[in-house]
């Protein structure tokens, strides 16, 4: 199909179900607005991700997705498509390339539906795009080229990055609630990554980047889920006093809040990564088993360094080394780390 006829005016987006990937979605959102002024964009997506999207003030509304990752839940999504007719929007647009993603947008009526072809949805879509990814090699571009015409350029360089808006006020409180003192400098460590252990910076490397700073004044605050508690405790421990662990102690709405309050950021490729860049916190951000030509932090230059070894095994994209070794992450010492921190914040 070609352009849109005539110019939208209500818009569904069925957005991702990762944190990193929600982020970056965010380009799409600033890209349909400069686009199409008047625009209603409401975003169908996982409930935990209502607290990225309130703070993104292209998106009028987040509509929790009733059923949970990986379930078809034919019966729920098809309620939820009935129920959303009364929204008339014009246009849906679908980010994941699952099946199941543009059921809704289909079960609600809606009439022009916009999502590159994957998993047997080709009657779903009526917009139908073919994945390029040699034209498209990062996310924030693939994302973008849906809220494009077919065929127009998508160049990485041209697009706009991720900004979340934060009430500074409500940061400092929510630290004071959390018993945290944001007088002083914060290092904020993230040593967690979903994705598995051939994404994660060793824990004792942190720990020594947190020692670091510990002897210029700075206090060290671990970010990360439950599942990364125990790991942000060995962080803690070996960096010493001034560590605080809020691995599992903070819901997404107030680490987004917290995270604002930081003076610089160590990440893995994970997405707190892509959520201190969108808070354009200084960020050094470290790889692995991953490629950041595919998912780099978007923020703005000067604002963030990626460390990597690049060896010839890496990246291989695996979730466990294959070979046993992790060199790419071992092998990367926390010395190079604290030299490129220095170079943003100093």
């Amino acid at each position: 199909m070609g352009a849109v006829a005539a110019e939208p005016q209500r818009c569904l987006i069925v957005g991702p179900s990762w944190v990193g990937d929600m982020i970056m979605a965010q380009s799409l959102f600033k890209l349909l607005r400069a686009r199409f002024p008047e625009l209603v964009m409401d975003v169908l997506a996982p409930g935990w991700t209502a607290p990225l999207l309130a703070r993104m003030p292209e998106v009028r509304q987040a509509i929790p997705q009733p059923v949970g990752h990986g379930r078809l839940g034919l019966s729920e999504r098809y309620r939820l498509g009935r129920r959303l007719r009364a929204e008339a929007y014009d246009w849906a647009v679908i980010l994941p390339s699952s099946l199941k993603s543009a059921l809704v947008p289909w079960f609600a009526g809606i009439p022009r539906r916009t999502g590159f072809l994957g998993e047997y949805r080709y009657g779903l879509l009526n917009d139908r795009r073919r994945l390029d990814k040699r034209a498209l090699p990062r996310t924030i571009q693939r994302f973008a080229a849906l809220g494009l015409p077919p065929g127009a350029s998508a160049a990485f360089e041209s697009l706009p990055f991720p900004a979340l808006h934060v009430d500074r006020d409500i940061a400092i409180e929510t630290a004071a609630r959390l018993g945290l003192d944001a007088s002083r400098p914060v290092l904020a460590l993230c040593p967690g990554a979903e994705y598995g252990p051939a994404k994660r910076w060793p824990p004792e490397y942190f720990a020594a980047v947190a020692r670091h700073y510990r002897t210029q004044g700075w206090q060290s605050w671990v970010f990360g889920s439950e599942r990364d508690k125990a790991m942000a405790e060995v962080v803690c421990r070996d960096a010493g006093p001034d560590c605080v662990n809020l691995a599992g102690r903070t819901t997404l709405t107030e680490a987004v809040d917290l995270m604002a309050l930081t003076r610089a950021v160590v990440s893995n490729d994970s997405g707190l990564m892509h959520l201190a860049a969108a808070l354009e916190r200084p960020l050094v951000a470290v790889y692995g088993s991953s490629d950041p030509d595919f998912t780099p932090p978007l923020a703005m230059p000067g604002r963030a360094r990626i460390e990597r070894l690049g060896l010839e095994c890496s990246p291989c994209f695996k979730r466990e080394c294959p070979l046993g070794h992790l060199e790419c992450l071992r092998g990367l010492h926390p010395e190079r780390v604290v030299r490129a921190l220095d170079a943003l914040v100093v």
